[in-house]
């Protein structure tokens, strides 16, 4: 019996398959990283970062290793977007994905590198993450949970995910490089312009509420009717972090002509002393200065059930000498 030849294009096929095969199988073992090679990859990017910012190299190379599963997730090969940064107003290429809702709009870059500095700025230009840079550099504990808290991310156990990363492999040591360094240039953060919205928007805010400056700490004046919540919707933050920063406890009241924080408050004032008015209480002292209570109870040895004396001396600034 005599066999017929396979037809060229047949066995042409079957080639081209086993190659696109072979070549598929070769692309993907380059192309997926080990956790050990993702951050020999990106330490040095990431420790330049928190020279410039004072964002821990650890957290962003722990946020890097979570988000983009170390490199090898489709928006990290495709996008170079290694912290799953939405578009939120990005002008650039776009990468499409589904995530709370279906296809939903990430930032693309064209080089990795562009995302560890777009991770940066996105932290530094948006008030809610304010709180952070009040925080040692070298304490990722409380970058891990205050990026949960400020909305980074949804998920309740992402400071345990990014703590456990981070402490299983080492990342804190390269913060302790940089400190070590001592090249920590920590500029001052770059303060965001927030143009108000529109009135129509809000029918109970009033557009155009200047934005002023009080000890290195933005604020804005309260008005008759105002809340945390008009405030927040007003000027961009949460309204949580409008009763936290002015530390209006449960009931959220504000008074009008109040200074009403869209920061934290500092530890220290740009004076040393203040002399106690009549009537005046140390919540009073605190907003006037932008000095947190809490930190001004404890400098001057006070209870907060104690009231305070008129002609009384508070002590504003650690270095403070009578």
């Amino acid at each position: 019996m005599i066999r017929k030849p396979f037809p060229r294009f047949f066995i042409h096929q079957q080639l081209l398959i086993i190659i696109l095969f072979l070549f598929s199988v070769k692309l993907s073992a380059q192309q997926n990283l080990t956790v050990a090679q993702y951050i020999e990859r990106y330490k040095d990017i990431a420790m330049e970062e928190m020279r410039k910012h004072g964002i821990p190299a650890s957290i962003k190379l722990g946020q890097g290793i979570l988000e983009s599963g170390f490199g090898n997730s489709d928006l990290a090969r495709v996008g170079n977007n290694h912290f799953g940064i939405k578009c939120h107003g990005w002008q650039g290429r776009t990468f499409l994905k589904d995530d709370d809702h279906a296809n939903e709009c990430f930032r693309a870059y064209d080089d990795p590198h562009q995302s560890f500095r777009d991770h940066s700025e996105f932290l530094l230009t948006r008030p809610r993450y304010a709180f952070l840079f009040e925080l040692e550099a070298t304490d990722y504990k409380g970058w891990a949970r205050g990026l949960r808290q400020a909305g980074y991310a949804t998920n309740p156990r992402y400071p345990d995910l990014l703590i456990g990363v981070i402490e299983r492999n080492g990342l804190h040591e390269f913060d302790q490089i940089v400190i070590k360094g001592g090249e920590m240039m920590l500029p001052q953060r770059p303060i965001v312009q927030i143009e108000p919205r529109q009135a129509e928007e809000f029918p109970n805010v009033t557009a155009g509420r200047q934005i002023r400056e009080n000890n290195r700490i933005r604020y804005v004046i309260a008005r008759s009717g105002d809340t945390p919540e008009t405030i927040a919707r007003e000027t961009g933050i949460w309204a949580w972090e409008v009763t936290r920063y002015n530390e209006l406890g449960k009931n959220g009241a504000l008074k009008e002509g109040q200074l009403v924080y869209l920061q934290p408050k500092r530890k220290n004032a740009n004076q040393h002393w203040h002399i106690v008015q009549e009537g005046e209480t140390m919540y009073d002292i605190s907003q006037k200065f932008g000095v947190k209570q809490k930190i001004l109870y404890r400098r001057n040895s006070i209870h907060p059930d104690t009231l305070l004396q008129p002609g009384q001396r508070i002590k504003l600034r650690w270095d403070a000498r009578k």
